[in-house]
């Protein structure tokens, strides 16, 4: 089986490149997959014209044009998109998404997998890969934390593991926050436990993958 994974930003290309070998097994041994990572979520056109341009690489805008190509590629056995749903209200959003995937003609075999309410919801579900990371992270800051919750869940990670926390990453600026969560992923990533996790969405994002080989 061959799997085309979009994601919304390059931080979450970081994370997905890790994991995708863990839950896919072997690249090649027997499934073979790409990975696009976008600059941005941007958000669904109206219709299934993307008007915007492709060069700007904004999933959601594009992603019509994109799975309309998809579904007339040979060779191409499914596609998982992965998202944050941020502040929307996840059942409505994916039903968008479903919806949308629906109305392309031919249509690609499409899974979409939500984070809850941002990709760091994951590395919250695993503490003790988070606490590997970083053994100085503080506890009563993790604490706090309701799993999945919309609460500026960067941010809280942020609280929990950087001097100064989110506010000091505000203060300085772009290109810290992007190159943060990218340091984030390569150091906590390698200590995850597929199975030991307690974001319900990583789960449906773990457990979905494994269902979609399972298919074949």
């Amino acid at each position: 089986m061959h799997i085309e994974v979009l994601v919304e930003d390059s931080s979450g290309g970081k994370l997905l490149a890790q994991l995708l070998p863990q839950i896919l097994g072997e690249y090649g041994d027997p499934h073979t997959w790409r990975l696009k990572a976008y600059k941005g979520i941007g958000r669904i056109p109206h219709g299934l014209t993307a008007k915007a341009d492709p060069a700007k690489r904004i999933l959601l805008d594009q992603l019509p044009r994109l799975l309309q190509g998809y579904g007339k590629t040979p060779g191409i056995d499914a596609v998982v998109v992965v998202l944050d749903t941020d502040r929307r209200d996840c059942k409505a959003f994916l039903q968008e998404l479903k919806s949308l995937a629906d109305n392309c003609n031919p249509a690609p075999h499409t899974l979409f997998r939500l984070a809850i309410e941002e990709i760091e919801a994951w590395y919250l579900g695993d503490r003790a890969a988070l606490l590997s990371a970083f053994p100085r992270a503080k506890c009563d800051v993790l604490d706090r934390y309701v799993q999945d919750s919309v609460c500026g869940t960067w941010e809280l990670l942020a609280d929990a593991i950087h001097v100064g926390g989110a506010a000091a990453i505000k203060k300085a600026g772009w290109p810290l926050p992007g190159q943060l969560k990218h340091a984030w992923a390569e150091k906590i990533v390698p200590f995850m436990d597929l199975h030991q996790n307690a974001s319900p969405s990583f789960g449906k994002f773990r457990d979905g993958l494994s269902a979609l080989i399972a298919q074949e």
